[in-house]
């Protein structure tokens, strides 16, 4: 019998009907400025799609033109509820969203199973918002994709860069590092740190604390294989929950960057 990872937060994060939540989608990409970078990559925020959804859009609207070359998404976030040493896999076969089933990629799964940082851990994922909300967005984009979620808790930056390494595959695998930025600052100071945080990714430099971003560890992770593969990344949007819903008291810090190969020059 095949197991499904049911959602967690489909009513709270996002819609719970298929309807509403495809118009939803569908209405954040639409906003979303055109972007020609073609990326290997993406960093994403994962709040409720009130809140972070704008910023989201922003990175996922750079598939539109390359869609149909991706089949496969390997999708990292830290974990939020459950302490975690290393990366955890899922028991599930499949994740739901009320837009269907997502297929878990058996081989890629079997790819990292001997690496010591892995394990399968239904716990981590039972709960977790951070890979749910992302999958919304890649169901309207890529119709038909396997996935490979992995839940980051403690882990070095070298450790998620071998698993990357073992999966990054062509141009038919994207890397998504589902990841917010700083959390319950003033407006104004959120903005100093999110933009001191931006400077570091761009200059594909390690970040220094869970303070600078909630995905950091995944996050540091992906910026050592991009600077390994010769990815470059670029800024798409940064902004925080201050200019997306008005209150600008207690903020969370939200950006999104692509990663794609540089230019021959």
């Amino acid at each position: 019998m095949e197991t499904i990872r049911q959602t967690a937060v489909a009513g709270l994060f996002y819609p719970d009907t298929g309807k509403a939540l495809d118009r939803a989608v569908q209405a954040l990409l639409a906003k979303a400025p055109a972007n020609p970078v073609r990326p290997k990559a993406l960093i994403v925020p994962h709040a409720g799609y009130a809140y972070s959804g704008p910023v989201a859009a922003s990175a996922y609207a750079t598939l539109q033109s390359g869609a149909d070359r991706i089949r496969r998404v390997i999708l990292l976030g830290p974990t939020h509820r459950l302490a975690l040493r290393g990366l955890a896999l899922p028991d599930a076969d499949a994740f739901a969203t009320p837009l269907g089933l997502v297929a878990v990629d058996r081989e890629a799964v079997r790819a990292i199973a001997d690496l010591p940082q892995v394990q399968v851990n239904s716990a981590a994922h039972a709960q977790e918002h951070a890979l749910e909300v992302q999958l919304p967005f890649l169901q309207v984009l890529l119709g038909d994709f396997s996935l490979l979620p992995l839940a980051v808790g403690q882990a070095t930056a070298e450790e998620v860069a071998q698993v990357l390494e073992r999966l990054w595959g062509g141009e038919e695998t994207l890397i998504v590092v589902s990841s917010d930025l700083s959390h319950y600052l003033s407006y104004d100071k959120a903005q100093v740190m999110d933009r001191a945080t931006a400077h570091d990714i761009l200059r594909l430099q390690p970040l220094v604390s869970y303070e600078q971003a909630c995905g950091s560890t995944p996050v540091n992770g992906l910026l050592l294989a991009a600077a390994r593969r010769g990815l470059e990344p670029h800024l798409l949007d940064l902004r925080n929950s201050g200019d997306t819903s008005g209150d600008r008291h207690r903020v969370v810090g939200y950006a999104a960057f692509a990663f794609a190969q540089k230019a021959a020059s």
